[in-house]
């Protein structure tokens, strides 16, 4: 655990439950001076009072972790970036004393900055009758799913009790099953068929379940699950949508698609069974892939769901990048710091896996703040439509903290020490001095130039003293 972030963590848990420093250290049966100490990181925290601290603040001890703060600053680091908000002048510090004291705060500036983004990027973007702005949908999902880790108990329950009863002793054979269940109890004839510009096209009319006949067996796998929990779990999704209270009907549809998505996945590879094999497996994807009949990038996606209190597995991170940099899924169990806004670095193995696809290639990448983690991806290439047009392709990739490796296939026969590669958030906020793949000039930095001298990377720069 990052010592630097546990004490902004524990004032904004102690804050949010309006308890002064002398009540929670009478608490903890530790002196307020002490507390004070580690809330400003001057003190560490030993096991035994970490688990106090989980007891009497009643939160996961992961919820300690200090992935909200790392986020929080990450996100203000890049809107006070931006040059066109001639904000460059906020120190490190101040952006660290806003995430850490006054998050609300800091999450408001960065909704503002969002608005902003949507305003100048597009002059006819989304905007409620009065006037007031809103987040894009697909932002307002992916923060709903960030906020709850990526994690659903009642789902998990509703769709681990339906796995139970389809099959519970061969999870491979779990389509077949499905495909009995849509058939026997709801009338639902399944067919694999050309089908035009769709993947999977219901008719409810004739309850008929048309499939592509593009579609690998895994994924016909995943789109029967779908219209099994559209049929069956459909009131559980409701109850955790009409909590989420979404800000608009497009939001509402994307959380509700999405939902339903994470219940497929959960039917498919039921938590108890999936996590048993995560671990007994050392995590090997291809390996579990196998043992469920599913994809590489199912399996992967349902590995960063693993957050069960009690049952918890490896906190991992999930991306899927496609080659021109965007991100069409991310969670971050880990706590990784994604860049909300612009690309993230090129010496990422997560770009440079495209170079190879089909192949589960490693990484360890350590961060500016000395943050490492270990890496994998590996590029994933789907059927083209007709001959002529360019074959999708797209990477998952997914990493852990570097003190989870041992638990991980992939870094066995890895030096943790001495083969990591460091990366940045992004090109805009890094400021590793001689990088050869740099895109853009750090926005914190002065350029210093000089034609008489060439250096790997086209921009020079001198450090900016923080204030």
């Amino acid at each position: 655990m990052s010592r630097t972030l546990i004490g902004r963590t524990v004032r904004r848990l102690r804050t949010e439950r309006t308890l002064s420093q002398q009540a929670l250290a009478a608490r903890l049966g530790i002196s307020a001076s002490y507390l004070n100490l580690i809330e400003h990181d001057q003190r560490a925290v030993t096991a035994s009072l970490l688990i106090k601290l989980g007891e009497t603040l009643r939160v996961d001890l992961g919820e300690l972790s200090g992935t909200q703060e790392r986020q929080l600053e990450v996100g203000l680091r890049e809107a006070f970036a931006d040059p066109l908000l001639g904000a460059d002048s906020v120190a490190e510090t101040e952006v660290e004393a806003l995430a850490a004291g006054s998050p609300n705060a800091a999450r408001a500036v960065l909704a503002l900055y969002r608005a902003w983004r949507v305003a100048r990027e597009d002059a006819n973007g989304i905007a409620l009758p009065s006037g007031r702005r809103i987040l894009l949908p697909n932002e307002e999902v992916r923060d709903f799913f960030d906020d709850r880790a990526n994690h659903f108990p009642v789902l998990e329950e509703a769709a681990e009790a339906l796995a139970n009863e389809l099959a519970p002793d061969a999870p491979a054979e779990m389509n077949h099953a499905i495909a009995e269940r849509l058939r026997t109890v709801h009338g639902v004839r399944v067919s694999v068929q050309p089908l035009d510009m769709a993947l999977r096209r219901y008719d409810p009319a004739s309850r008929s379940l048309a499939l592509s006949e593009s579609l690998p067996r895994e994924s016909r796998g995943f789109h029967m699950a779908f219209q099994l929990a559209l049929l069956e779990a459909r009131e559980a999704v409701e109850t955790v949508l009409k909590e989420a209270a979404p800000s608009s009907t497009e939001a509402g549809m994307l959380m509700r698609i999405g939902l339903l998505n994470y219940v497929a996945g959960a039917l498919i590879m039921p938590y108890g069974k999936f996590h048993a094999a995560a671990s007994g497996l050392r995590h090997d994807m291809e390996a579990i892939a196998a043992r469920f009949g599913v994809s590489f990038e199912q399996a992967c996606h349902r590995l960063s769901t693993l957050q069960r209190v009690g049952a918890r597995g490896v906190p991992f991170f999930f991306l899927r990048v496609d080659p021109a940099g965007n991100v069409s899924k991310r969670f971050s169990a880990a706590g990784f710091p994604f860049a909300r806004f612009g690309g993230s670095c090129p010496r990422w193995v997560v770009h440079t896996a495209f170079t190879q696809p089909g192949t589960v290639q490693v990484q360890i990448a350590e961060l500016p703040d000395g943050a490492a983690y270990l890496c994998f991806a590996t590029a994933v290439t789907q059927p083209v439509a007709k001959w002529g047009e360019p074959r999708p392709m797209h990477v998952v990739a997914m990493g852990c903290a570097l003190g989870n490796a041992s638990e991980v296939v992939y870094a066995d026969g890895l030096d943790l020490d001495r083969a990591r590669v460091g990366i940045g958030l992004s090109c805009r906020l890094c400021d590793r001095p001689d990088c050869g793949s740099r895109a853009f000039p750090p926005l914190e930095h002065r350029l210093s130039l000089d034609p008489l001298t060439a250096g790997a990377s086209p921009y020079r720069f001198e450090a900016k003293s923080r204030g």
